[in-house]
C-alpha cells in the first residue's frame, strides 16, 4: 500500500526530462514528462454504474422450512432472470449460506456468461442499522451458475427472535443486482478503454510488473526514472554499454509505458538485472523486490542530478527509546525506514495498527533494562515517528510462521485502509517529542498492491489512482481496466477469503484459457442500423458506430462464414439469406465506413482467412456492417442485387431549431443518379410536408478538423465523388436568421459538436469545489473565455479577471496563472504540460482590484519587515512598476511601516535563500531594478540598518556570519548551514573573544549553549577553526566591501535542533533477490 502527501512532489510545471527516443541516441532527446494518454482517462467520465434492480424477498414460517435449499421467486435484472437461493440450515457450516443464481442456467446456449455486481442483505426488523449486508460480483457462466456467501451469517443470530432477524417466524431478505459488460479479454484494449499499458508477465513476474507500475505512476519518480541519463557526457560514456545496463533498461520501460499503444515487455530490463529464464519462473516478495532496487538506484545515482532523490521519496526517521521508571535515564537511537511493516492480526485497521506499533513494552522482573550507571531497572520501551517521508510505503505482515503447526500461514483477516491517513490524530500520540510539528501528516491513498492466493504461490496486481482523482485502475499484467473505489476498498479488506479467492481463481482459470486458445479464435463485431440509431445524436456525432458497443462474438477461426452466419441469425433473428455484410474500412482522412459487400465466394471461406484478408494485423478484429431491407410489417425481406454502379449511402437528419442529429437510415442509389433524385425519399424519412425545400451536406471528415460541405442537388453523385459508405447530412432549408439560432446548418452544428467543452470553475480560494459549470467552445479566444466568465460572476470589466490551470497530477491549481491574453484558446488553457492528449477541464479564477494588464506591467513583492526594537516580523506587500529600483522598494516600505526607531533610520532589503545544504545571503543595492530580482524561492526581508554600519571606516569591515553543523561524509568533511545568517561589523585588532560577546548579545544565547559553540572561518565549505585570542580582522581578506553571496564567512558551529534527513546505510541484510549490474 502506497500513501502521498498531497499535493504529490512534481509541481514544477517547466521541468523538461531528457528521454532517449531510440536505442541509438546521436545526443539527448528533449521531452517533456507527462501524463500518459490520459485523454481517455480524463475526457471520459468514470465507468458508469449500471442502474440496479433490488429484489425483496419476505419468508414466512421460515423455522418450519424443511428443504435444504430454498429458492426465491423469479425477478429480472438487466434483462436476465435471477433468483436468490438460501439454506436455511447452513451448507454444512452452521451459518446461513446465501446465494444469487442464474434462474435460468439450463436452458440457456452453450458458451453463455454475465458479469454482475450484487448485494445480499438479512434486514433486521427492529434496527435496519444491524442488517447484515454482503456484496460482491462474479462473471456467471455454465459451471458457476450461482454465486455467493456459504458463511454469511450465524445460525445462532439468525434464529434468535431477540436479535431482530427472525420476528413473527418471518426473515426479510434483499437482493440488489447490477449486471455490467462482460470484457473479452482478447478483444480488450487497455489503452483505448484507459489511456495506460500494462506490462507483459514473463512466466512468474506479476511480483514486478505491479511494483513497476506502482512506482511508474508516482509522478516524482518518473520524472527520476527519465533523468537516469542527464547529460550529453554521460550518454557518450555509456554509448556502447547502455543498452544493456539496467539503468537505461528501466529509462527505456518508462518511456514505453508512457507512449506505447500496447503492453510492454519486460524481458530486457530482467535481462539487463543478470536475471535468466529460471529467475523470470521464479516468484518473490514484492517488498524484497522494492528494497533491492531501490538501493540499486539510490546507489547508481550518486553524483547525478538526481541524488539523493530516493532518500527524499521515501525515507522517514523514527526513534527507539528505552527509560527508565524510577531512575533519570534515557537511552534513544535514531533509526531510517523506507517502508513500515504493519501487523494485521489483531489489528481491525491501520490506525489499529499503528497503536500497535508505538504500543510502550514494560520491561520489569526478569526482563529489566541494565542502565549504565544505574544496574538493573524497570523501564518503559517503544518507538515515535521523528518524521515521516512524502511517500510513504506501508507492508501488511498477512503472512507468519505457525509455531504450532511448522509452517507459513496466511493471515486472511479482514483489515480495514483509508483513502486518508491521519497520522496526527489524537494530538501527535505517534510522534516523538523531537519531531516537528508543524509539519502536516496528512497521505492521501495512491496503490494498493494485492497479493491473491496461498503461501506457496499467487498472484500479484495492483490498484492505482494515478492523479490521486476518484478514479482507480486495476493494473493486472497485460491488462488495464478501470474500478470504482469499492473495488479497491471493501473487497481488498479481506474476511470473505472463501468467496474471493474461489473468484480470482476462477478469473485465473478463465484467463490461462483464454490465452491457451487465443490463437484459435478472432473476435467478430457487428454492427446495424439500430446501432446506428442507438448512438448517433447521444454518444457521437461523427461517422456511424462505435464498434465498442455493438454486438461482439469471438468465433474459431476455422469456422465457415456461412456457419457464423447463422450464429448471427440465431442472435439476431434475421434468416442467412436475407444478410448481406459489408466490410469496414479506415480511410485516408482517418474516417471509418462501410467499403464493401462481401462477394459470395468470400463467404465460402473461413472466418479467420477473412479477417486476414480485411486486416494484416494479428490481433485485429473482423469488423462487419449487417445490411438488412425490411418491409412494411418491419420483417426482413430478400436483398436487392447490387451492381457496379450501385453505391450505399447513410443518412443524418439535423434539427437546428432545438440542435438535434439524428440517424435516419440509408439508401441504395445510382452513382449516376443526382441528389434531386432521391430527395422525396429524404423528405419521407425525415417525416417533412412533401413540398418542404431541404439542403444536403455531405460529412467528409472530423480529425483534426472537421470538413463538412454543401451537397450540389443537381450534381451526379460519380462527379461529387460520393462513393459507398459516405455519409449525407440534410436538413430544412436554412430560413432562420443566425442570430435566432446558434448553429443555423449542419457544418456549424458539428464544429460546436467537435469543440464544446463543459469547464468547471473553481474560486482560486477553494480550489477543491465547484463553484458553477460553462460549455464554452475550445476555439474561444482568451477573451472569448474571460468576457463569457465576467457575464457568469455579474463583473462590468473582464480585464480583472485572472485564470490559473488545473494540475492533473497534484489536482491543485498550476503555480503560475495564465498571463492576459498569453494563450490563444480554451484548448491551451485545459492543455497539461503542452500536450493536447493530457487535458483537463477545470479552470480557477480570481477577480483582482485592477486590470490585470495593468498588474503585470507590475513586481510584486512580499517583503518580511524585522523591527530594531520589538520582536515582531510583519509581511508587507509591495507593488511597483518593474522598471522601480530597490530604492523605491524601501521608500514604499517606509509608508507602510508604522514606527520606526527614529525618524532618518535608513532600510535595506536583502534575502536569504535556504537549500537543503547550505544557506546565503544578499543585500541589494539601492540601484538595482526590482525585475532582476528573484523572488520565487528567496525569502525577501527589509530591517533598519545598524549605525555602526553606515559608516565603516577605513580599519573595519563587514562580514557574512552563518551557522552550520559539520558532517562527515564518504570522502571528506560536509558543512551544512542552517538557520538564519547576518552580517556584522568587525574593527581591526578586534579578538575572536570580544567579538563573540557582541554575538551572543545579538543572538540572545544562554551562557551554558553559547559555551558549546565552535567559530571557524569558512571558506569554499573548508572550516578553519579560531581560538579566543586570534585578530578575526586579519582572516578575511575581501579586496571591496560590498554586499554580496562571499565564499568567507565567520562560522558558527552548533548543533540544529531542526528536523533533518541524515544518510543512514540500509545494505546490512542477506537479500534473495539480486540485481547484478
Amino acid at each position: 500500500m502506497t500513501m502521498i502527501t498531497p499535493p504529490p512532489l512534481d509541481q514544477q510545471e517547466d521541468v523538461e526530462m531528457l528521454v532517449p527516443h531510440s536505442d541509438v541516441v546521436e545526443g539527448p532527446q528533449p521531452m517533456e514528462v507527462s501524463q500518459p494518454e490520459a485523454a481517455a482517462a480524463v475526457e471520459n467520465p468514470p465507468v458508469e454504474e449500471p442502474p440496479s434492480v433490488k429484489f425483496t424477498w419476505l419468508i414466512p414460517g421460515f423455522t418450519r422450512l424443511n428443504t435444504r435449499k430454498h429458492y426465491s421467486e423469479v425477478f429480472v435484472a438487466g434483462g436476465y432472470k435471477w433468483r436468490v437461493l438460501i439454506f436455511p440450515k447452513g451448507n454444512n457450516v452452521d451459518h446461513l449460506a446465501m446465494y444469487l443464481d442464474v434462474a435460468d442456467a439450463a436452458s440457456l446456449p452453450y458458451g453463455w456468461c454475465r458479469f454482475s455486481h450484487f448485494g445480499l442483505t438479512v434486514v433486521n426488523q427492529i434496527n435496519n442499522r444491524y442488517s447484515v449486508r454482503k456484496e460482491t460480483q462474479h462473471q456467471f457462466n455454465s459451471r458457476e451458475s450461482d454465486w455467493g456467501f456459504t458463511s454469511f451469517m450465524p445460525l445462532g443470530e439468525l434464529y434468535d427472535p431477540t436479535r431482530g432477524y427472525l420476528v413473527n417466524d418471518t426473515v426479510l431478505i434483499e437482493a440488489e443486482v447490477s449486471v455490467r459488460k462482460v470484457l473479452d479479454y482478447w478483444a480488450y484494449d487497455s489503452k483505448k478503454e484507459t489511456g495506460f499499458v500494462g506490462l507483459k508477465n514473463q512466466g512468474a513476474t506479476c511480483y514486478m510488473n505491479s511494483l513497476l507500475e506502482t512506482l511508474y505512476h508516482i509522478p516524482y519518480f518518473r520524472k527520476v526514472g527519465h533523468m537516469l541519463f542527464t547529460t550529453c557526457q554521460q550518454l557518450r560514456m555509456m554509448h556502447l554499454q547502455r543498452a544493456s545496463h539496467w539503468r537505461f533498461r528501466v529509462q527505456s520501460l518508462f518511456y514505453k509505458l508512457q507512449y506505447n499503444d500496447t503492453s510492454v515487455a519486460t524481458k530486457e530490463l530482467t535481462k539487463s538485472f543478470g536475471w535468466d529464464t529460471y529467475d523470470s519462473f521464479m516468484q518473490h516478495d514484492v517488498q524484497e523486490l522494492n528494497r533491492v532496487l531501490c538501493e540499486k538506484l539510490e546507489d547508481k545515482m550518486k553524483g547525478t542530478v538526481v541524488e539523493g532523490t530516493i532518500q527524499k521519496l521515501f525515507e522517514g526517521h523514527q526513534m527507539n527509546y528505552i527509560e527508565c521508571i524510577n531512575v533519570d535515564y534515557k537511552s534513544t537511537r535514531k533509526e531510517s525506514f523506507y517502508d513500515l511493516q504493519l501487523d494485521v492480526k489483531g489489528c481491525k485497521d491501520v490506525y489499529a495498527s499503528f497503536d500497535k506499533y508505538v504500543e510502550v513494552e514494560r520491561l520489569e522482573g526478569d526482563n529489566k533494562y541494565h542502565a549504565e550507571g544505574h544496574d538493573l531497572q524497570d523501564a518503559k520501551k517503544g518507538v515515535l515517528f521523528m518524521d515521516f517521508p512524502p511517500v510513504l510505503q506501508l507492508q501488511l505482515k498477512r503472512f507468519e510462521y505457525d509455531f504450532m503447526r511448522d509452517i507459513m500461514v496466511k493471515i486472511n483477516d479482514r483489515y480495514e485502509f483509508p483513502l486518508q491517513l491521519d497520522l496526527d490524530r489524537e494530538n501527535g500520540k505517534y510522534l516523538s517529542p523531537d519531531a516537528d510539528k508543524s509539519v502536516r501528516n496528512l497521505y492521501t491513498l495512491h496503490s494498493v498492491l494485492v497479493h491473491s492466493g496461498g503461501v506457496n504461490g499467487g498472484h500479484y496486481y495492483a490498484y492505482i489512482r494515478p492523479t490521486l482523482s476518484d478514479q482507480w485502475y486495476k493494473f493486472d499484467d497485460e491488462r488495464v481496466t478501470k474500478e470504482d473505489v469499492n473495488r479497491v476498498l471493501e473487497e481488498q479488506y479481506g474476511g470473505e477469503e472463501e468467496v474471493r479467492l474461489k473468484k480470482e481463481q476462477e478469473e485465473k482459470e478463465d484467463k490461462r484459457k483464454y490465452k491457451a486458445e487465443a490463437h484459435l479464435f478472432t473476435t467478430v463485431k457487428v454492427a446495424r442500423d439500430e446501432d446506428i440509431t442507438e448512438q448517433i445524436g447521444k454518444n457521437m456525432y461523427f461517422d456511424l458506430v462505435d464498434h465498442e458497443k455493438v454486438k461482439s462474438f469471438r468465433i474459431e477461426k476455422q469456422t465457415p462464414f456461412l456457419l457464423f452466419k447463422e450464429e448471427v441469425a440465431k442472435e439476431f433473428g434475421v434468416p442467412v439469406e436475407l444478410q448481406r455484410f459489408w466490410i469496414w474500412a479506415k480511410r485516408q482522412n482517418h474516417t471509418y465506413r462501410p467499403n464493401r459487400p462481401l462477394l459470395s465466394h468470400e463467404e465460402l471461406q473461413m472466418v479467420g482467412h477473412i479477417r486476414e484478408a480485411s486486416n494484416k494485423a494479428n490481433n485485429a478484429e473482423l469488423k462487419l456492417f449487417l445490411e438488412i431491407v425490411r418491409g412494411p410489417d418491419e420483417r426482413p425481406i430478400p436483398l436487392p442485387a447490387k451492381s457496379f454502379e450501385d453505391i450505399l449511402l447513410f443518412f443524418k437528419l439535423y434539427d437546428p431549431e432545438n440542435g438535434i442529429l439524428r440517424y435516419v437510415g440509408r439508401l441504395m442509389v445510382k452513382n449516376s443518379s443526382k441528389p434531386m433524385d432521391i430527395i422525396g425519399e429524404l423528405i419521407q424519412m425525415a417525416g417533412f410536408a412533401p413540398d418542404e425545400e431541404i439542403e444536403l451536406f455531405e460529412e467528409i471528415k472530423f480529425q483534426p478538423c472537421v470538413m463538412c460541405e454543401h451537397l450540389d442537388k443537381n450534381m451526379s453523385f460519380k462527379l461529387s465523388q460520393i462513393e459507398d459508405g459516405d455519409i449525407i447530412c440534410y436538413q430544412k432549408a436554412i430560413s432562420i436568421q443566425e442570430n435566432e439560432c446558434p448553429y443555423p446548418d449542419v457544418p456549424s452544428f458539428l464544429e460546436y459538436v467537435q469543440n464544446r467543452e463543459v469547464v468547471r470553475f473553481r474560486t482560486l480560494e477553494k480550489p477543491n469545489d465547484d463553484e458553477f459549470t460553462m460549455e464554452l467552445s475550445k476555439l474561444h479566444s482568451y477573451d472569448d473565455v474571460v468576457d463569457r466568465l465576467a457575464e457568469k460572476i455579474g463583473l462590468d470589466d473582464s480585464s480583472k479577471i485572472r485564470l490559473t490551470p488545473h494540475n492533473c497530477y497534484s489536482q491543485q491549481p498550476k503555480p503560475q496563472p495564465i498571463k492576459y491574453r498569453g494563450v490563444d484558446h480554451l484548448s491551451d488553457m485545459l492543455a497539461h504540460y503542452n500536450q493536447v492528449i493530457d487535458t483537463s477541464d477545470i479552470l480557477y479564477y480570481e477577480v483582482l482590484d485592477i486590470p490585470l494588464p495593468e498588474l503585470q506591467g507590475l513586481k510584486i513583492l512580499n517583503v518580511a519587515f524585522h523591527h530594531a526594537s520589538k520582536d515582531e516580523v510583519i509581511i508587507h506587500t509591495i507593488r511597483l512598476p518593474k522598471q522601480s529600483t530597490v530604492g523605491d522598494v524601501i521608500n514604499e516600505l517606509k509608508t507602510k511601516v508604522v514606527e520606526l526607531s527614529h525618524q532618518d533610520a535608513e532600510l535595506r532589503l536583502y534575502q536569504i535563500l535556504i537549500q537543503s545544504a547550505w544557506v546565503r545571503l544578499q543585500i541589494f543595492v539601492s540601484t538595482e531594478r526590482i525585475e532582476n530580482i528573484n523572488d520565487s524561492y528567496w525569502t525577501l526581508l527589509a530591517d533598519e540598518i545598524p549605525e555602526e554600519e553606515k559608516n565603516i571606516g577605513p580599519n573595519a569591515r563587514l562580514i557574512h556570519v552563518y551557522h552550520f553543523t559539520k558532517e562527515s561524509g564518504p570522502n571528506q568533511v560536509q558543512v551544512h548551514n542552517f538557520g538564519d545568517p547576518f552580517v556584522l561589523v568587525i574593527h581591526e585588532g578586534e579578538t575572536l573573544e570580544e567579538i563573540k560577546t557582541r554575538i551572543q548579545k545579538k543572538l540572545h544565547v544562554p551562557d551554558e549553549d553559547f559555551a558549546k559553540w565552535k567559530f571557524a572561518s569558512v571558506s569554499t565549505g573548508r572550516p578553519d577553526y579560531l581560538q579566543d585570542t586570534d585578530v578575526v580582522y586579519n582572516r578575511f581578506h575581501q579586496r571591496k566591501d560590498v554586499y554580496g553571496a562571499w565564499e568567507q564567512y565567520l562560522g558558527l558551529e552548533h548543533v540544529d535542533n531542526a528536523p533533518k534527513r541524515a544518510y543512514q546505510n540500509r545494505h546490512a541484510y542477506e537479500k534473495p533477490v539480486k540485481i547484478y549490474n
